[in-house]
């Protein structure tokens, strides 16, 4: 027993803990700042979150892998359930309701987990050749990409499926595919681009109209007030007046960065950022030390991206570069279910490193 032990504690990464809880930690205080009703729920979150990152750390995932596949195409078969059955909130059709407890389900949030394993399991599998994937697995792997991108853009909820998408195809071009294949879809989306504008929903196109324009829509102006009345070094909590009265929209959620900011000013800015980019480049270079095992890889390089697609579309959201989604920044933002989301990644993450020791683990399918 004592020698498990030890090699779980020799292969555990207590770099990303390092890196991740003071992010958490300063999300707490800013919450609390705001809201302290909210503040309060988010501790439920950061329980469940952490006892979701314990169970996927500790479940002998390995052992349960030949499953994987199953549970992509059950919450597959519930995405396409939510066309027939699931509940409309704002226009949108994206939740489930649970009988008689009274409580709903999003499956578009639940899939993030299993798409990435899903990826992983495929490409262990198969894993590519010297030269990438040639167009025969590139389709293979792109039906299991596109398939829930449309599913979910269909509800509509075309920031979770791009993100989807973008991490999907992001993992694949850092596994290894032909560059003749990224060539061709480059030149074909570039044709292609007019006819997927005028697919779009009408308040989509307002989103990218309101983007481009000269002026900036309200919530983005207020955030960049925000921003800018921070200065170098942040005001104090009684003269965050930008948030406390209220002019900034979704201060704890979608623009809690503008909060920030507005408190903690460029420097803090500069702060935050900087541990995401040490984070994102932390789990990228786990590849080097993870060659040939696929599966990690793939696992290692869908959190990293899908890290890298949440912070960068949500800050550059909140200074006007990009137009306005509900994309939460990671262990940042208010709400549950982003952050469990990311705690069960990290869970799947350790435990795909802390017990790569297992006999019983093979790298790749020979």
């Amino acid at each position: 027993m004592l020698q498990i032990d030890r090699r779980i504690l020799t292969h555990f990464d207590f770099l990303l803990p390092i890196l991740v809880l003071p992010v958490i930690a300063m999300s707490y205080f800013l919450i609390a700042d705001i809201n302290t009703t909210l503040a309060n729920k988010q501790i439920i979150y950061f329980t469940i979150g952490f006892i979701s990152f314990l169970f996927f750390f500790l479940i002998p995932l390995k052992k349960f892998e030949w499953l994987i596949p199953t549970f992509y195409w059950i919450i597959i078969s519930l995405l396409i359930s939510v066309d027939f059955f699931g509940i409309s909130r704002l226009g949108a059709k994206r939740w489930l309701d649970i009988p008689f407890v009274h409580f709903t389900l999003q499956p578009s949030e639940i899939f993030k987990p299993i798409f990435i394993l899903m990826l992983a399991y495929l490409i262990k599998q198969n894993p590519p050749d010297e030269k990438g994937y040639g167009w025969k697995s590139f389709i293979k792997l792109s039906f299991y990409i596109l398939l829930p991108f449309l599913l979910i853009a269909k509800e509509p909820d075309l920031g979770t499926a791009m993100v989807l998408l973008l991490v999907g195809y992001g993992v694949l071009f850092i596994i290894g595919v032909n560059k003749k294949i990224w060539i061709t879809l480059i030149i074909l989306i570039g044709i292609s681009t007019p006819f997927l504008y005028n697919s779009l929903h009408d308040y989509q196109k307002k989103r990218i109209t309101d983007f481009i324009s000269e002026k900036p829509s309200y919530h983005v102006k207020q955030s960049i007030i925000a921003i800018g009345s921070g200065g170098l070094y942040g005001k104090s909590r009684e003269e965050a007046t930008q948030t406390h009265y209220k002019f900034l929209p979704i201060s704890t959620s979608d623009f809690i960065f503008a909060y920030y900011v507005e408190r903690f000013g460029f420097w803090g800015a500069l702060s935050l950022i900087f541990f995401y980019a040490l984070l994102i480049t932390h789990l990228i270079t786990l590849n080097f030390k993870l060659k040939r095992d696929y599966f990690a890889q793939v696992i290692t390089t869908g959190i990293s991206m899908l890290i890298f697609v949440y912070t960068s579309v949500n800050i550059a959201m909140t200074i006007g570069l990009a137009p306005v989604v509900g994309v939460p920044l990671p262990f940042f933002s208010y709400g549950g279910s982003s952050f469990i989301t990311f705690m069960i990644f990290f869970g799947i993450l350790e435990n795909t490193l802390a017990f790569r020791f297992d006999p019983t683990y093979k790298l790749v399918k020979y």
